[in-house]
């Protein structure tokens, strides 16, 4: 045992091996801890996804800390200097998968948490957890599913801050305020296989695509806001050919994505690609997927809360930032106004060797403490 309880509990939840959708216990753990300061839980398993739901209090405004406990795959064993599911500590670095993303955030969770509640026993509102372990896979069963089955009961948060590691040079420099949606789509432009000595018996999708490939690369979707950066279109994988190079292909595959802000729809993306593509004159088959819609929170009373917090506790004046990719805030932010993002440097997130430096743990926990005390109307 170390002096820091929150190095402790993250030790310990990062020798779980609890890579997605498994949890491996690691909130029966929380479970143990939170129902000993008077929260009631509940267990919520969809599928193969466990997820939790505690709450201590029944009144407003509700404060809920929301995170998850699985963890993407370790990688080549043989490239990591230690093992990834057994914590080690080399130079004041926590080493481990899911040091980073974001074990250390339930950590720091649970014993502001626990400090919070031992000095104001009789705190006003409500604070509650929700904890997946379906961020890191097909996010289908995880939180999206606790907020419609909390939605059909009546249940409404007043703020949201989400564990995901948004800090980038020094704790607490960044905070998400907002995310992207994603929007993807697969295109299977036909042509006709053919000999490359005889063209005009074949019709080649690639030379088909590549015109309407350039316009889609080129288009402006929009000019983004005050609060994010415009629609960005790219593609991410391209499928074509036999393999043999002496056949024209039959057809060509393109995977592209969407990352758009508030100031697109994504009907409206899809009908101005679906435009160009017909504009072209390609006989095609086109699948989407949305991944998630764009959410913002603007400056307001949890953020306040948050940036002040951060800067008592380490000097640092906190950025407001849209950038990155998708969390599960995008859930949550269809029944809470307020949604932040706010935990540890990102810097090592799904890589080999994931990292957190030890001495950033304590204020981490710290910050979480004292915007509770801000949002709880106690000091």
């Amino acid at each position: 045992m170390s002096d820091s309880a929150v190095l402790d509990l993250a030790r310990d939840l990062i020798a779980r091996q609890s890579v997605t959708p498994d949890d491996q216990g690691c909130q029966a753990l929380l479970i143990q801890r939170l129902e000993a300061i008077g929260f009631e839980c509940e267990t919520l398993i969809f599928d193969d996804v466990t997820n939790l739901w505690a709450r201590r209090g029944s009144t407003s405004p509700l404060l809920v800390f929301a995170g998850h406990t699985d963890v993407v795959p370790p990688g080549p064993l043989d490239r990591w200097l230690s093992d990834p599911f057994v914590p080690t500590e080399r130079d004041g670095v926590l080493y481990g998968r899911g040091a980073a993303d974001m074990k250390s955030s339930i950590a720091a969770f649970i014993v502001a948490v626990e400090e919070f509640v031992a000095s104001h026993a009789e705190h006003t509102g409500s604070i509650a957890l929700l904890i997946t372990s379906d961020e890191e896979g097909p996010s289908i069963n995880g939180t999206i599913k606790v907020c419609e089955a909390l939605s059909r009961r009546g249940a409404r948060f007043d703020y949201c801050i989400v564990g995901e590691p948004t800090s980038s040079e020094t704790l607490g420099d960044t905070v998400k305020n907002g995310r992207r949606g994603s929007l993807s789509g697969q295109l299977v432009v036909k042509g006709k296989q053919g000999h490359v000595a005889y063209p005009h018996l074949a019709r080649n999708p690639i030379h088909m695509l590549a015109p309407a490939l350039a316009e889609l690369a080129a288009q402006t979707w929009d000019e983004g806001n005050a609060y994010f950066p415009a629609t960005t279109f790219q593609v991410s994988n391209l499928h074509s050919g036999t393999g043999a190079t002496n056949v024209v292909p039959g057809t060509a595959t393109i995977d592209f994505n969407f990352r758009f802000s508030t100031a697109s729809k994504p009907e409206t993306l899809k009908q101005s690609t679906e435009a160009i593509l017909s504009k072209h004159n390609l006989d095609y088959d086109l699948v989407w997927t949305l991944g998630g819609e764009p959410f913002l929170t603007p400056p307001g009373e949890l953020s306040a809360a948050l940036t002040q917090a951060i800067l008592e506790e380490t000097g640092v004046q906190t950025q407001l930032s849209t950038t990155g990719g998708t969390s599960d805030g995008r859930f949550i932010a269809r029944m809470c106004p307020q949604v932040v993002e706010f935990g540890p440097i990102n810097a090592s997130i799904h890589q080999i060797n994931e990292h957190v430096r030890v001495d950033t743990l304590e204020p981490l926990k710290n910050i979480y403490r004292r915007t509770l005390q801000h949002l709880l109307g106690v000091r």
